[in-house]
């Protein structure tokens, strides 16, 4: 039997995390578990037969932290990255309009952009009470206008549950609230209001896609450290013995896993457990379309980086122009261009996936990103069963009692579906999220990004923490 002091299970950006700063403070009684045999998880990319490169979802890359950008410098270089100015936009009533949608309603057609207005009067006349739920929230914070027409109808369709199903607890950035004055500004003075959020800017690597980042990571590890194609089949916590698919055992002292909290509880043989999980532990699947088309986007899609579609004209929720964010995502950018498709299904959202591609094509000529399919040339779909870790109303009340748990068995559940908190399960979160646990481990600091989400999102963050001194 194996025994290792430090077992991680998973090469997603937390695992990696963990492994990375091990490998940082010159400690090497570690040991890396992967299932596949590529590392990145939900970031790794792929190169489909005909030379498109793709993502398991419009990733990009923005930064809360000093040390996470470093990283990123040490994994690709400085000259490996192509920096973006976000375009995002919401396409509907046969119309791009600047995203936030809240703020450029100004390009609504007059009906409708009247009855925003007119929910946003209603609102300030009388306030809502303080809501329970987040579909309470938006008719309290944009009013019926907004709501009826793009907040309620979009975030069914991205997270595949009615907004009533989720709390508020991770909206913090996440959403841009109303400014009344600024909307009337725009209004009159009829500006484009494009340049909110934290990644108002992101960079994207040159090559490899999202993927290239991990890949380089783990691939300069020390790979006698790592198994890739070494899934987990059991856990025994008592013992702290973890089964390999291949029937071979490893003995460690603390286990940093990186797996979904609820794949851990079914490996580990909590049932006890399970009740309190599925209650609390909502979360959608994500399928992924890319199309690779032949000759140049339409004149509209030229700088423009990712799409909004709240209306039922379309499965998909959000459209990246890939080659966009790099040209070396297609075989050659002067000939070829790329759309990347994001499909959710739930327990509440169902997705016919015989005819997936089909739809996705006939909604990519409803929606006007393509005049037929005539230019396509290639075709790629990937479907991951956890895509979303949906921040449901009882989320945090089952967090409370699970997480705590494990660890009173020296057992550290991180990640993005680890910790299970969608508010910190960007990259660079996810990725520091392994950093700090290790700190914890090893040197008794504290967390901030598993414990306290709102601190970790309200500033770029210098290393080492201001608080750790």
């Amino acid at each position: 039997m194996t025994k290792v002091p430090y077992l991680i299970i998973g090469a997603g950006p937390t695992g990696l995390g963990a492994a990375y700063h091990f490998s940082k403070l010159g400690i090497k009684d570690w040991l890396l578990l992967e299932s596949s045999n590529v590392f990145g998880g939900l970031a790794t990319s792929f190169k489909d037969d005909k030379g498109f490169i793709w993502d398991i979802g419009g990733h990009v890359q923005f930064s809360h932290y000093e040390y996470f950008d470093n990283a990123m410098i040490e994994f690709l270089g400085k000259d490996g990255w192509m920096h973006h100015q976000r375009e995002s936009w919401v396409w509907m009533r046969n119309r791009f309009v600047p995203y936030p949608f809240q703020n450029n309603i100004r390009r609504l057609p007059s009906e409708d952009l009247n009855k925003c207005l007119q929910g946003l009067v209603e609102l300030l006349r009388n306030p809502k009470n303080k809501p329970s739920n987040f579909g309470e929230w938006i008719d309290a914070t944009f009013g019926s206008g907004i709501a009826e027409i793009f907040m309620k109808p979009y975030n069914f369709k991205v997270w595949a549950f009615p907004p009533e199903m989720l709390n508020t607890v991770w909206v913090g950035e996440r959403v841009s609230v109303i400014d009344l004055g600024r909307i009337l500004s725009n209004i009159v003075f009829e500006n484009d209001d494009i340049s909110w959020g934290p990644n108002n800017t992101f960079q994207f690597p040159k090559f490899g896609g999202t993927g290239g980042i991990w890949h380089s990571c783990g691939s300069n590890l020390p790979q006698n450290q790592i198994r890739l194609n070494s899934g987990v089949s059991e856990i025994d916590l008592d013992k702290r013995v973890l089964t390999l698919n291949s029937g071979e055992t490893i003995q460690y002292e603390k286990l940093i896993s990186t797996i979904p909290l609820l794949e851990l509880i079914k490996i580990s043989g909590q049932q006890n457990l399970m009740p309190i999980a599925k209650k609390g532990l909502l979360y959608s699947s994500s399928n992924i379309i890319g199309i690779g088309i032949k000759g140049k986007p339409k004149d509209e899609l030229q700088s423009k980086c990712w799409m909004y579609f709240p209306e039922d004209n379309c499965p998909f929720y959000r459209v990246t122009v890939f080659s966009n964010y790099s040209p070396n995502n297609v075989p050659d950018i002067n000939s070829h261009w790329s759309l990347m498709f994001e499909v959710s299904e739930s327990s509440s959202k169902s997705v016919d996936h015989s005819n997936l591609i089909n739809d996705v094509i006939q909604g990519a000529i409803n929606t006007k990103l393509i005049d037929s399919k005539d230019d396509i040339i290639s075709t790629w779909s990937f479907r991951t069963e956890y895509g979303y870790p949906t921040p449901g109303i009882n989320r945090d009340e089952s967090l409370s009692k699970i997480i705590p748990f494990f660890e009173n068995k020296d057992v550290f559940s991180r990640g993005r579906f680890g910790l299970w908190k969608y508010e910190v399960s960007n990259q660079d979160h996810s990725f520091m999220q392994g950093v700090e646990l290790v700190e914890r481990l090893i040197n008794g600091k504290k967390e901030i990004t598993a414990n306290n989400a709102n601190h970790a999102n309200s500033k770029k963050h210098p290393w080492p923490f201001e608080n750790w001194t």
